[in-house]
């Protein structure tokens, strides 16, 4: 029997409200400060309600029309290079993913083992450690300022190699049985049976690579120097003037509120799937 307690309820409410405002409230700030203009932001203290430069300000920020100081990089133009980025980033993990595990639980080859632990091994070496080695190649291969030089050095994943790896795992064999006795062979095995089994998880990666890919700084900081390939989160940055020249703030705050848009988008329309993938056991 459930006890119910209406203090405790009101209770676990009232500290779910506290954190939901909390966490709401940069948000709040971030959005009524992208409706004012430049000059009304400065002001002590800012205005809390919203004001009427809500189009404008979204509108100057999309095309790349402002007047001050800083990038003039289009944000639409931005959304794109981080859309295509944290797509390519995300999917190409999972496929690769797929495949390495497939290969070290499905296939027997020398050395099968020392491979599997190289690829562990990488989980406990920062991006810092190896992001010079790194530079210097996609450098050497002319793929600076290129989707290519964003995007392949960062798709291999040990994380997401050592998921799946640990799924497989737990395949029955008889199900590797039953598809050689129907004469599958081992990508028709992959393509029909583990490939459908892992959509959970594939999906759970999904969420999670793609806000990898959105927000990635440093990377894109390095190997992007021309405005038309930098991705938002860098051009946020770069629209902040320094020394004495005025920031609009309006516009910065705009670029930042259509920043959090489609990871939060993939994150809601993939809520189902997203949970599912991390809590199911029965796979």
């Amino acid at each position: 029997m459930v006890e119910r307690r209406p203090w405790l309820t009101a209770l676990s409410h009232l500290v779910l409200i506290v954190g939901v405002l909390i966490v709401a409230f940069p948000v709040y700030i971030t959005f009524v400060a992208s409706t004012q203009t430049s000059d009304a932001i400065v002001q002590s203290p800012m205005p809390m309600l919203p004001g009427g430069h809500l189009i404008e300000n979204y509108t100057t920020a999309l095309t790349g029309t402002r007047a001050g100081s800083g990038s003039h990089a289009s944000v639409g133009r931005m959304m794109v290079v981080s859309l295509v980025t944290a797509l390519v980033i995300s999917l190409g993990k999972i496929t690769i993913s797929l495949f390495s595990a497939f290969a070290l639980v499905y296939f027997r080859f020398p050395f099968r083992m020392a491979f599997f632990w190289a690829i562990f091994i990488t989980l406990m070496l920062p991006v810092e450690v190896r992001i010079g080695p790194t530079y210097k190649v996609v450098s050497d291969l002319g793929m600076l300022n290129s989707y290519a030089g964003l995007t392949i050095p960062l798709i291999a994943s040990a994380t997401a190699t050592f998921l799946f790896r640990q799924f497989f795992l737990t395949v029955p064999d008889e199900l590797v049985e039953a598809a050689r006795v129907d004469g599958a062979g081992p990508m028709r095995f992959f393509k029909d049976i583990l490939v459908p089994l892992s959509r959970t998880s594939m999906a759970a990666l999904f969420v999670i690579q793609f806000i990898y890919g959105w927000n990635q700084y440093l990377w894109p900081l390095l190997v992007t120097t021309e405005e038309n390939m930098y991705p938002v989160v860098i051009g946020i940055k770069q629209m902040i003037s320094g020394g004495d020249a005025q920031t609009e703030w309006n516009i910065v705050m705009a670029t930042a509120m259509l920043a959090m848009l489609p990871p939060a988008l993939v994150v809601m329309l993939m809520q189902k799937w997203f949970v599912k993938g991390l809590v199911d056991t029965e796979k």
